[in-house]
Formats: structure tokens, sequence, C-alpha cells
């Protein structure tokens, strides 16, 4: 018998690595709809719409010159959901951008580096703290207890619902607060503003040579 040839037919699945499709595949269906990612990305779309993020797009260039930046919208999606679910580190993060479905989706298949991320929590630090404890009130007003990793039920102050509320809220930004912080150490012990100092002092360096 020659090698490959199986006397019986085995019933599998089709599979082909190399398999096209007539229509490309859309990335809205890689996801599910009651899925983390779906939720992140309709809520942060909707904060958006709002108004709330308004201060993201600080420091932007309105005239349509330059080298075109990711959009902010998309890097706090991958920032919110990335500390949702434990992951702080910008060079984790930057791989997630290319090898996870959830972090496909978000970035719409664009794949920014780890120091455009690491760049970007710096820059925007308070108002994603503010952004972040918006989105997790969202959650927590929705009946989630949990969102990814980040618990959302903090201890309840019995009966007295501004009390309770108060307390929620602080609870909140503590969490918040910790990922974020923790978010600087991992950046740091991996050495990412390390990277970002070398590649600026070589293209300050390359400049005064060539000019």
């Amino acid at each position: 018998m020659e090698l490959g040839v199986h006397v019986m037919a085995y019933k599998f699945l089709p599979y082909d690595e190399q398999q096209l499709y007539l229509l490309p595949a859309s990335i809205v269906e890689w996801v599910r709809d009651d899925s983390l990612a779906r939720f992140v990305g309709e809520t942060v779309d909707l904060l958006d719409r709002r108004g709330q993020l308004d201060g993201f797009y600080e420091g932007y260039r309105r005239d349509g010159w330059g080298h075109p930046a990711y959009h902010p919208r998309m890097l706090v999606k991958v920032l919110v959901y990335g500390h949702s679910v434990g992951v702080t580190s910008s060079r984790k993060l930057a791989a997630g951008c290319e090898n996870d479905v959830a972090l496909r989706y978000l970035t719409a298949n664009q794949q920014p580096d780890f120091r455009t991320i690491s760049d970007f929590r710096k820059d925007h630090l308070a108002a994603l703290e503010e952004l972040f404890v918006e989105v997790l009130g969202l959650c927590q007003e929705a009946g989630l207890v949990k969102v990814g990793r980040v618990a959302l039920d903090g201890r309840k102050v019995a009966g007295n619902a501004s009390l309770d509320q108060n307390q929620d809220e602080e609870w909140l930004r503590k969490e918040v607060a910790k990922l974020l912080a923790q978010a600087e150490r991992v950046d740091t012990e991996e050495g990412v503003h390390q990277s970002t100092f070398l590649i600026f002092a070589r293209s300050s360096t390359w400049g005064s040579l060539s000019s």
C-alpha cells in the first residue's frame, strides 16, 4: 500500500490551511456576541460617541498633515481589554494584536508595536484611569460581578445605597490604579522604556551625523 493511501475512508471535517474563500471573512464574525472583546469594543464606542474619549484626541494634529497615527479609540480598547484579562505588558499586548483573536478583532487587524502601546498609556494615564472606571461601572450596572480578572464587587455598606455606590466606585478606582501601576512596573522590568530611549538616542545621533 502506498504511503498516505488508506483502504478505509475516514470521516473528518474538511481541513485545508490553504483554503480560499469566495468572500473575505468578516472580523466581526471572529468573536461571539457575548464575548468580553465585543462588550469592551461596543462600550468604548458608546463612550466615544458621548464625547468621553475627547481627552485622548488631544495632541494629535487636526490639519491632516504628518504620518498617520493609530486611532486612539483602538488603543483604548486594547488597553482596557488587556488589563481586564490580566495582560498589562505592552510587549504581550503587541504580540496579542498579531496572535490573539480578540485583540485582532479590537484592532481591526492593525498591529501597533509595544512602544506605541506603552507611550499611549503613559501619555494618557489619568484619562485612562477615569475611562476604565467608567467602563467597569457600566459593567457593574449591567449586573456583572467580574470583567475578565477584575472583580466588581467591592465591600457593601448595608442599609445605605449612597454609601454602597461611593464605596463601589472607590473599590473600582483602587483596582484600576493597581492595574495601571502594574503595567508601568512590568514595562520597566521588560525594558520597554529603555528600548524607547535607545531608539530616540540612535535617531538623534543619526540626525546629527547626517546634518
